[in-house]
């Protein structure tokens, strides 16, 4: 089913509307997350700040600092405040943004303050601030962070949740929105199907579709079929006028070699010829009447070991034919005939001995043991007046072709293949449906 294929066009489609999905979410969620954690830094930062200055005054005016205020010596000082103090000490003010220091000069009149967020363990999510107030004495705060670093964590939670929601519903929109296009697709696929299969009126149809890239592709395939059907129309009416053409002077050669005497050589030789010309007219109307689909079966039901073995004897040829649990079968005996006189003389034309013709249910198989069939044949069947490769003798290349005309006017399944062990072989597959197989 094309809506389970993962690799159907509706799901890459999808994928690709879930990457975009993605890679906007994760730009703005970094965005927001960095946006929010500097905020949050800030924030601390101030806060801080404000507990220092309130203490340095308190400190200034009792000498004494307040209860939840620290006052500590240099070497008592975590290390980054105790650099900073010493650093930035009548500076500029400086902010670093990572876990580190964060310094800035106090009011006026006082001394720098320091602030340094530490975020690594033991201690984490604390905002420490420092001040001096004497030759070797600190105002240390410290201010828990732990609520703004939660808050952040939430808003992470927040942001990857809604892009999983979002997930959900963008992809199946995706997949569902794409609907219509692979439709049209599958549509056009069915068409080109039936095109090569030989329905040459089968169109995908334009009318009242935008004019987009699948609309061109199908006016394309359409153009494509009108153009092959015209070429093959124009080839089949050539051959039916050739055909005709040649029939009526055929007759009157016939009627003549009729006249030359019969112990002649060569009388006997154009006599031969004439037969091998009426064969090919012949072959030829009959190609044409296939062409234009004009033949129908009668069907019968048919012994068809018994029937093979006679059409095989009255060849003329030096056949072995065997059976296997032939079966009675619905089908055109005259039709059968023909396909199996043309298999069987161009075995015997173009292969080498033995030929073996086996009826097994309701298939038949013919086999050669001579070079095999041509790997242009196998690929693409056969094609009149194509014989293939030379070491498989002279012909017009037209026995196969009209047996492939008259299965397909059966209902059979025609294959060729070659034998392992060397040889050709052709088999007439009568099974019910085996055309469809």
């Amino acid at each position: 089913m094309d809506f389970l294929n993962p690799r159907a066009l509706r799901w890459k489609i999808a994928a690709l509307a879930a990457a975009a999905c993605c890679a906007v979410a994760a730009v703005v969620g970094f965005l927001v997350h960095d946006a929010t954690r500097e905020r949050g830094l800030r924030v601390g930062t101030d806060r801080t700040l404000t507990r220092l200055i309130a203490a340095e005054r308190e400190y200034d005016r009792t000498g004494k600092a307040p209860a939840d205020i620290d006052v500590r010596s240099r070497d008592e000082l975590p290390e980054p405040l105790a650099r900073d103090l010493a650093t930035f000490a009548g500076t500029e003010p400086e902010t670093e943004t990572e876990t580190g220091a964060v310094t800035e000069s106090g009011p006026p009149d006082t001394g720098a303050y320091a602030t340094w967020y530490d975020a690594d363990p033991p201690n984490w999510f604390w905002m420490w601030g420092a001040v001096a107030v004497a030759d070797d004495r600190f105002l240390v705060v410290r201010d828990d962070m732990s609520t703004e670093v939660r808050s952040l964590q939430l808003l992470d939670r927040s942001i990857v949740k809604s892009v999983l929601a979002a997930l959900l519903f963008v992809v199946p929109l995706a997949a569902l929105a794409t609907e219509p296009i692979n439709r049209r697709l599958r549509h056009g696929a069915r068409t080109a199907r039936r095109i090569a299969d030989g329905d040459l009126d089968a169109r995908i149809g334009t009318a009242g579709r935008a004019r987009d890239e699948v609309t061109e592709m199908a006016s394309a395939v359409d153009d494509m079929a009108a153009a092959l059907q015209r070429k093959l129309e124009n080839e089949r009416r050539f051959t039916a006028d050739v055909a005709h053409e040649l029939r009526t002077p055929l007759m009157g050669l016939v009627t003549a070699a009729g006249l030359l005497p019969e112990d002649d050589e060569a009388a006997g030789l154009v006599r031969d010829r004439l037969r091998a010309l009426n064969a090919l007219v012949e072959d030829l109307l009959e190609i044409s009447r296939l062409d234009a689909g004009a033949e129908r079966a009668r069907l019968d039901p048919v012994p068809l070991g018994e029937l093979v073995a006679d059409v095989v004897r009255r060849t003329g040829t030096d056949t072995r034919v065997g059976t296997v649990d032939a079966e009675v079968v619905e089908t055109d005996p005259r039709r059968v005939e023909r396909i199996v006189v043309n298999l069987v003389t161009n075995a015997h034309r173009h292969g080498a001995a033995p030929v073996e013709v086996t009826v097994t249910g309701a298939r038949i198989t013919v086999r050669d043991h001579g070079p095999g069939f041509p790997a242009d044949l196998l690929e693409r069947g056969p094609q009149r007046f194509r014989t293939g490769a030379s070491e498989r003798g002279r012909g017009h290349g037209l026995g196969l072709t009209v047996a492939q005309g008259q299965s397909e006017v059966l209902g059979a399944r025609l294959t060729f293949t070659n034998a392992p062990g060397g040889g050709a072989v052709a088999t007439l597959d009568l099974t019910p449906h085996a055309s469809a197989a």
